[in-house]
């Protein structure tokens, strides 16, 4: 596709919020507070703030140059550079197909909870929160839902980057940051939020900087914001030849931080309001919140305002990686879009079938996730660094973070130097921990 040819974000927002989209997802809405709480509160802020920085805009910036650069798909890009590095481009192709095999069942489980707070069904069950979601974990409902979620996501990305995935993230962006707010400030003033805040907040940097708290801070930073998985070299190879990169990745990563702090806002308070245990993934969303959500006034209305919230982050994120391989399909093999759109969507619900069923006594969910976790996206991420700073010409990422010597000259010198000697080796040291653990 040439590149007069070729959709473009619109402005310099869509920009931020369609990249910002594809970092912010279910993580942020109850993994990263639940680590921050655990490890350090908010010196744990501190630390991730300087992982973000060190480890994880430098490696998304590495990305954003070979996508703008080569205005092609993620496997297309590498290739236009180096033959030899197209393998890199499948890395991440690879990535987001294997991630289609389980996150879209895990999004399913918002969208179901939105539904039946809705309809009150959720509340109008004599049945406890915990049977009720062990029981719709055994019913054929997770699937259902999945493939919903799959068609949702695939009529967004069908309709095109402009009409598609930067208007819905114009409209879902805005509504996750509002439904946020709403919700942080009507649990501000429920009993106990004072206990929620402390947990979250509180301040012990003996904790913090503990080496396997740092290392998670690190591989935090590296994962939330979607690298390693062609999602921001497909993203940006739609950017503009004046969209400022350091300033897109900056931004990107402030409001994924900002999200995650939010959410730890909106849900420790909630869960210590109520006299419980705050607990990691599902059961703390779909089993501890809806009874929280209980005893408040108006319980249906709030508990589907939260899941909406649920919904949109969870969609903000399948748009990006169905993006991947949509554009992969379609430049590869010389496709329309809405066949490139129509053949990622029939293997995502070709591998959430095979997931949900555990096909051939394979536990596929587990398999996909530490798959794509611990090798495919660091890796990714790490050798994106060492292409775009030791392979490529020496002032390929020069030219491309000041945009031709127009902008960020001195911040140019400081990513480049953290790209060359210290992002690869801390990525590295990720992956060789996340092997051995």
């Amino acid at each position: 596709m040439s590149e007069n040819k070729r959709a473009s974000f619109g402005g310099k927002l869509s920009v931020i919020l369609v990249a910002a989209g594809s970092a912010i997802g279910l993580g942020a809405l109850w993994r990263f507070p639940y680590i921050a709480g655990k490890h350090g509160g908010a010196a744990f802020l501190l630390v991730f703030l300087m992982s973000v920085f060190v480890v994880g805009i430098p490696a998304m910036l590495a990305e954003f140059a070979v996508g703008r650069k080569t205005r092609q798909n993620a496997v297309g890009a590498f290739r236009s550079l180096s033959k030899k590095w197209s393998w890199l481009g499948y890395n991440g192709v690879v990535g987001a197909l294997l991630i289609s095999g389980y996150y879209y069942l895990i999004a399913g489980w918002s969208l179901e909870y939105f539904v039946k707070s809705i309809t009150g069904s959720i509340y109008s069950s004599s049945l406890p929160f915990k049977q009720q979601f062990e029981l719709f974990q055994d019913s054929w409902r997770p699937l259902l839902y999945g493939v919903l979620f799959i068609l949702m996501t695939h009529v967004i990305v069908s309709r095109g980057v402009e009409k598609g995935i930067e208007k819905a993230s114009k409209i879902m962006m805005p509504a996750l940051f509002v439904i946020l707010l709403v919700m942080a400030v009507r649990v501000a003033f429920m009993p106990g939020a004072a206990d929620g805040y402390r947990f979250f907040l509180s301040c012990d940097f003996g904790e913090a900087f503990k080496i396997d708290t740092i290392m998670m801070a690190v591989g935090q930073a590296f994962f939330s914001l979607s690298v390693g998985m062609g999602c921001m070299v497909t993203y940006a190879s739609y950017f503009k030849k004046d969209n400022n990169l350091a300033s897109t990745a900056f931004n990107v990563s402030v409001l994924t931080l900002l999200v995650s702090i939010l959410a730890g806002l909106v849900i420790f308070p909630a869960v210590f309001s109520a006299g419980l245990e705050p607990a990691e993934g599902p059961s703390l969303v779909f089993v501890t919140l809806p009874e929280i959500f209980n005893g408040m006034p108006l319980a249906a209305m709030w508990s589907a305002v939260f899941f909406l919230l649920v919904v949109l982050a969870s969609l903000t994120s399948t748009i990006s990686f169905h993006e991947v391989l949509t554009a992969y399909f379609a430049e590869e093999f010389k496709l329309s879009r809405t066949a490139g759109a129509a053949i990622t969507t029939a293997i995502s619900i070709l591998l959430s079938t095979l997931t949900f069923f555990s096909l051939f006594g394979i536990d596929f969910f587990d398999l996909f996730d530490k798959i794509t976790a611990n090798y495919l996206m660091p890796l990714g991420g790490m050798f994106a660094c060492i292409f775009a700073v030791w392979y490529m010409k020496r002032g390929f990422m020069k030219n491309e973070l000041t945009n031709g010597g127009t902008v960020n000259r001195f911040l140019s010198g400081v990513f480049i130097f953290m790209l060359r000697y210290i992002t690869p080796l801390l990525i590295f040291y990720i992956f060789i921990k996340n092997i051995a653990g």
